[in-house]
């Protein structure tokens, strides 16, 4: 046994040796890139390169390793890579560990910085004003709905969503005290109605508080005796809590969707999304006639989404997904006729679809 193991261990240690020897070659490779993008002043991340690289590996790839291992890899790899051409910076909603900070990690990696902000205005303000490259922002949860501060900031904001995250949201709880000596829970309002019925059951007489963040909440936790937070499992090893119970949310189809902002269009990958904003005129039947416009092209709609427009009651906006891009022939020609029944319309931004 200890000879056959030993014949795998060199076995391996030379596949090792092979794998640093191309990732060299590839971070070598990156550099030139870097150098000709930085001549013809090019980003360094394209979302549609990006994907065309990992649906690659993804068809030749016949295992054992599977699909999210491949992610898990290669994102790693991308990101370091990336950092060789140039570091770029990634703005989010913060403190540390936040849910939005896993998302911001899992999409650009280790290697990128990263700008905790306090407020969503903040996290979008730090790339119009070029102290960041990207903002990652959520969007919508598949329990809770849109996120309307971040519908709100889309309406005005100059940037572009150029690419989406799918993310499944595990919360823990988190704490140094024990399960039965718990007095008052922190999270931020998504979590905690998340795990409400959880929450009820397991912890029927402890209070239950709203704050910023999962991060602020976990930090609060750290701090105060007899508390809990609802967060992630990063927060508990960021902020040396203890892990009482993993996935306590309600329903375990628990998703968040994220919106990947920049100064730069995303370009076509052909399994694209678009979102758009519009406004409707005061006419019988002027949103049935719009979106009949889409039907009658036969593009998909995956999500509409209404919020005031703040200027006058009753008065709407709606955000609009649907599949394709806005550089599609097709696509641009139904956007021309829509508009002529909008009295505003904003391509958000077209992005390669997410799984």
């Amino acid at each position: 046994m200890n000879d056959k193991l030993q014949e795998y261990r060199n076995k391996i240690d030379g596949i090792d040796l092979k794998i640093l020897k191309l990732l060299n070659e590839r971070a070598e490779t990156a550099v030139k890139i870097g150098e000709l993008k930085n001549s013809a002043s090019k980003t360094v991340y394209v979302p549609s390169r990006e994907v065309e690289v990992i649906n690659n590996l993804l068809k030749s790839n016949s295992g054992p390793l599977e699909k999210e291992d491949i992610l898990n890899i290669y994102k790693e790899i991308m990101s370091v890579c990336r950092a060789k051409e140039e570091k770029i910076k990634v703005s989010y909603l913060g403190p540390e560990a936040t849910f939005s900070h896993q998302a911001a990690l899992r999409q650009f990696g280790s290697k990128a910085e990263f700008i905790s902000l306090p407020r969503f205005e903040d996290v979008v303000y730090e790339v119009e004003k070029s102290r960041a490259d990207f903002a990652v922002v959520p969007i919508e949860n598949s329990n809770e709905g849109a996120v309307s501060t971040t519908l709100d900031l889309l309406v005005d904001t100059k940037l572009n969503v150029i690419n989406e995250i799918n993310m499944r949201v595990s919360p823990c709880l988190l704490s140094n005290a024990r399960m039965e000596n718990i007095k008052i829970v922190y999270s931020h309002q998504q979590p905690l109605a998340q795990c409400s019925s959880w929450l009820h059951k397991h912890l029927p007489n402890a209070k239950i508080s709203s704050v910023g963040s999962t991060a602020e909440a976990a930090k609060l936790a750290a701090k105060n005796e007899n508390s809990a937070a609802v967060a992630s499992e990063i927060a508990a090893k960021i902020y040396n809590l203890n892990i009482l119970a993993k996935s306590i949310e309600d329903s375990r189809d628990n998703w968040t969707r994220f919106f990947v902002l920049g100064k730069n269009k995303a370009l076509r990958t052909g399994n694209d999304k678009t979102t758009i904003i519009f406004s409707i005129k005061d006419k019988v039947s002027a949103l049935h006639d719009i979106l009949s416009v889409f039907s009658k092209n036969k593009i998909n709609l995956t999500k509409i989404e209404s919020r005031p427009t703040k200027k006058k009651a009753w008065q709407y906006l709606f955000f609009l997904d649907f599949v394709g891009h806005a550089d599609d022939k097709k696509v641009r020609e139904v956007l021309e006729e829509v508009e002529k029944d909008c009295v505003f319309l904003k391509v958000l931004g077209s992005y390669p679809k997410a799984d």
